[in-house]
């Protein structure tokens, strides 16, 4: 018998939303006023963070990277999503597909480690005060931030191969918005239990490991913020941590569910709906939740905008 490996299959076909018929122009238009408000508020809090000189501090430091990722992280999915609602074919390359994937998984991978890191300096800051601007220096955030870059774009690469190497029989509608591991997976006309594995080994260490770091420094935190005395002390304390911990929850709580697991897939509409939460909806909240909480970021935002005004009438 021949076997058919991924030369033959030149191209996947995204089944995306089903059953959207005439509501498709609603969803299209959801789907790019998120990305539209998502782009301008991400964009928006990277440029002030950059520009206003009070707020080059390691924290912020960390939310304008975490903002500049997210640009990137919703360029990889979201404008495909919108092209798809539009037209009739859609269709994405073998390699095109694979590259989808692996900037997905990457970019995934690198918010993981630097939420990671933001926990960290958090815990630093309220849990070591005193030894913090010794410890959180600009040299340090620089490399946290460049390792949490490296590792997150070095972890999809096994993956990556290991899904290249599959052969592909004639089958080839994605049942799914974009490409991704679990369901490229259940297109493949061959055993795909060690792909399986590989994938929740990888995404259970960058994910299970990240998010227990991450709760063992908040416990730490909420520890140190219960002994001060005062409510005043306890409730500035908190706020600074307040935004981040609403962001690891959202992200990791989806994410969690979606990737690490023995199987390739739990139900489609499941599927879909966790991908909808963690590819659109938290880069939309993460804008509203760091400049909502934070009333450093909503007063460098109006200085910023401000000066810009006052130049402009000049």
């Amino acid at each position: 018998m021949e076997h058919h490996n991924h030369s033959s299959l030149a191209e996947f076909v995204f089944l995306g939303f089903p059953k959207v018929g005439h509501v498709g122009v609603w969803l299209f238009a959801l789907l790019l006023l998120a990305y539209l408000f998502t782009f301008c508020g991400n964009m928006l809090i990277f440029l002030v963070i950059r520009l206003d000189a009070a707020l080059h501090t390691p924290m912020y430091h960390f939310v304008s990277i975490l903002s500049f990722l997210e640009l990137w992280y919703t360029a990889t999915t979201i404008p495909n999503m919108l092209a798809n609602l539009l037209r009739k074919k859609k269709t994405i390359s073998f390699a095109g597909c694979l590259l989808q994937t692996y900037f997905f998984h990457s970019l995934g991978a690198s918010e993981c480690y630097l939420l990671t890191a933001m926990a960290y300096d958090r815990y630093l800051a309220i849990c070591r005060p005193l030894h913090y601007p010794a410890v959180m220096t600009p040299t340090l955030c620089g490399k946290l931030a460049a390792g949490c870059w490296t590792c997150g774009f070095l972890c999809p690469i096994s993956e990556v191969i290991l899904v290249s190497q599959l052969p592909f029989c004639g089958y080839n509608e994605i049942q799914h918005i974009f490409c991704d591991f679990p369901p490229l997976l259940s297109l493949a006309c061959k055993d795909t239990s060690t792909n399986v594995l590989v994938d929740f080994a990888i995404n259970a260490f960058i994910i299970l490991v990240t998010f227990l770091f991450i709760m063992v420094s908040y416990g730490r935190i909420i520890g140190a913020v219960l002994k001060i005395k005062t409510a005043a002390g306890r409730k500035k304390a908190f706020s600074t941590c307040a935004s981040h911990l609403t962001v690891v929850l959202i992200f990791f709580g989806s994410i969690i569910f979606m990737y690490v697991r023995l199987k390739k897939s739990y139900s489609l509409t499941l599927d879909r709906t966790l991908a909808v939460v963690y590819s659109v909806l938290t880069p939309l909240v993460n804008p509203i939740i760091y400049s909502l909480r934070n009333k450093e970021l909503i007063k460098a935002i109006k200085r910023t905008i401000f000066h810009k005004v006052r130049r402009t009438h000049h």
